[in-house]
């Protein structure tokens, strides 16, 4: 039996397997799914992605489901109350920046219709591929990131730096960065 290569970052933990093979680097078009994942890449930042993975229920449950509209919401006993949940990361200025965040949101969904349509205006609508061979050719934040992290920055936005936004481009396929052995990267191919 032959075992499939993935991209090395996905090492053996079976939380970050399944995150690879199932998720990264999957085109995602729901702005729910998008402001989740603006939310945990934000609440990463000087962690580690396993904690946050392993925390994501909890964010789930603590965040209203990441609706923007709820979370927008929240007012100081909510935030409060989150800072207590030992599911989540407790950190102020993490969960005071989601709740900024969900209002910034709920700003671009009124002027783009979307936030799906907003972000993926950053790519021009369709995933970038890029034909890395090893994690250490792959970059920490590119132009593009930078533009993003930029633009999101003059919305209010927190915790959306460039080398956040890279990580959330690379997570909702916006870029596909799998490396060129990995067999997500030929199934994808094969689509």
């Amino acid at each position: 039996m032959s075992v499939q290569q993935r991209c090395a970052w996905a090492g053996d933990d079976p939380l970050y397997v399944e995150y690879h093979d199932r998720e990264w680097g999957v085109p995602l078009h729901d702005d729910r799914g998008l402001f989740e994942m603006l939310v945990l890449e934000g609440a990463q930042a000087g962690l580690s992605w396993i904690t946050i993975l392993r925390k994501r229920e909890g964010y789930r449950e603590v965040f209203a489901g990441f609706d923007p509209a709820r979370v927008a919401r929240f007012d100081n006993r909510r935030v409060e109350r989150a800072l207590q949940d030992e599911r989540i990361v407790r950190n102020r200025l993490k969960v005071e920046g989601a709740v900024r965040n969900a209002r910034a949101v709920l700003e671009i969904q009124r002027e783009f219709g979307s936030l799906d349509a907003y972000l993926w205006g950053f790519v021009d609508g369709r995933p970038m591929v890029n034909r890395f061979t090893s994690l250490d050719e792959v970059p920490a934040s590119t132009p593009r990131s930078e533009g993003m992290s930029r633009e999101l920055r003059k919305r209010g936005m927190t915790f959306v730096g460039p080398t956040i936004c890279y990580a959330f481009m690379q997570a909702t396929g916006m870029v596909d960065d799998h490396v060129t052995g990995c067999f997500r990267r030929k199934q994808r191919r094969c689509r």
